[in-house]
């Protein structure tokens, strides 16, 4: 790809561009591992962005539910339940999830880092239960979205990591790399 093309573009759309998959067998071995590493990359930004899309969700989720009277503990004391629900010990195929949180964006640009910076949970006990709702459809969207480009990420990464390891396979690839894949 083009470097002056992809200088000015988030890398999300990059790797969701066709253009970032086509050719793979046409291209040198140190191309495809640095694609696969920004997919990766990519991936695991919207993984943790996800995973903190959830936590506000689920949090917004138990204060309707104690609200509507659902619920008689308080936010506090479901806390650690509210929190723990979720964990999961790998991604998408078996691959590890980081235990190392990727660096975000120190200013909200995207709409994702707008919903997250919000304070609602500091304002929780003020708000609207239509105020809830609101944050609550904002916080779908964002989800939405960002599932959306993780399957993105997954499938250039998927996508890559194939065309490596047939290269292993047959003989291709430069076997000393092997612990690379």
């Amino acid at each position: 790809m083009d470097n002056v093309q992809t200088e000015n573009r988030r890398r999300i759309d990059i790797i969701s561009d066709p253009e970032f998959l086509a050719g793979l067998p046409g291209l040198h071995i140190d191309e495809l591992r640095s694609r696969r590493e920004m997919a990766d990359s990519v991936e695991t930004e919207l993984s943790y962005y996800r995973r903190l899309l959830h936590g506000r969700m689920d949090l917004l989720a138990f204060e309707l539910r104690r609200r509507s009277g659902e619920e008689t503990r308080s936010l506090i004391e479901a806390l650690p339940e509210i929190l723990g629900g979720g964990e999961t010990a790998s991604g998408t195929g078996g691959r590890p999830t980081p235990a190392v949180m990727p660096e975000l964006p120190d200013s909200p640009r995207r709409p994702v880092d707008r919903i997250l910076a919000d304070d609602f949970l500091a304002r929780l006990p003020s708000m609207s239960d239509h105020d809830l709702e609101e944050v609550q459809a904002m916080l779908v969207d964002a989800e939405r979205e960002v599932s959306s480009q993780r399957k993105s990420a997954q499938v250039a990464f998927d996508g890559i990591q194939a065309d490596i390891l047939a290269r292993y396979k047959d003989g291709t690839a430069d076997q000393s790399g092997l612990l690379d894949v």
